[in-house]
C-alpha cells in the first residue's frame, strides 16, 4: 500500500512539474518586459497600435468563442473590470479573439451582450508576440508599457489578484 501511494505521489509531482514547464515554455513575453509593437483591428474595423497605449494601464485578454474557460472568464471581465474602469482615460481593455473571423466573434458578442472592446487576430500574429499556445491569457501592463502580471487559464483567485493589481496601477 505504501509503495502504491508513493508511486501515485511521484506521478502527481511529475505531472505538476510538467504542467509548470509547459506553461513557462509557452510564454514568449516575460514579466518586466515591454509590450511588443503591434497593430490590430477592432471588431468595428478601427485600427489600434500598441504605440497608442503608452501612458495607460492596459489589460490584454486573448480568448476564443469555443473555449470553455474563456466563456467563464469573459463575464467576470465585463463585470469586475470593464464596468469599473471603462470611463478612465488611463485604462484600456482589449479582448482579442484568436484565430476567428469577425462574423463569428460579432455573433458571440451580441449573443452574450458584451459591451467590452473586442479585437480580431485571425492569423495569431499578435498572439504569437505574447505566447505560443493556451487560452485564455491575460497580460497586464503598467503605464510605462511593462508587463506586470500575466495569467493563463481561468482561476478565480488569479483573476481577483489581477483586479487588485489593476486597482494598484491606477492609483
Amino acid at each position: 500500500m505504501r509503495i502504491a501511494a508513493s508511486f501515485l505521489l511521484l506521478i502527481l509531482l511529475t505531472l505538476g512539474s510538467a504542467n509548470a514547464q509547459l506553461t513557462q515554455s509557452s510564454d514568449v513575453l516575460k514579466l518586466g518586459e515591454d509590450m511588443p509593437e503591434f497593430t490590430i483591428l477592432s471588431l468595428e474595423g478601427k485600427e489600434l497600435s500598441s504605440e497608442e497605449l503608452y501612458g495607460k494601464v492596459v489589460l490584454i485578454n486573448f480568448f476564443a468563442t469555443w473555449c470553455p474557460p474563456c466563456k467563464r472568464e469573459l463575464p467576470e471581465l465585463e463585470k469586475e473590470v470593464w464596468t469599473k474602469y471603462k470611463d478612465r482615460e488611463d485604462f484600456v481593455l482589449m479582448i482579442i479573439s484568436r484565430e476567428e473571423v469577425s462574423g463569428k466573434v460579432l455573433e458571440f458578442v451580441k449573443e452574450n451582450k458584451y459591451a467590452m472592446p473586442f479585437y480580431l487576430d485571425p492569423k495569431r500574429e499578435v498572439y504569437n508576440l505574447f505566447a505560443t499556445n493556451n487560452i485564455p491569457r491575460n497580460y497586464l501592463f503598467d503605464k510605462q508599457g511593462r508587463l506586470m502580471l500575466h495569467s493563463m487559464g481561468f482561476k478565480q483567485s488569479e483573476f481577483d489578484t489581477m483586479v487588485s493589481e489593476i486597482e494598484e496601477l491606477l492609483k
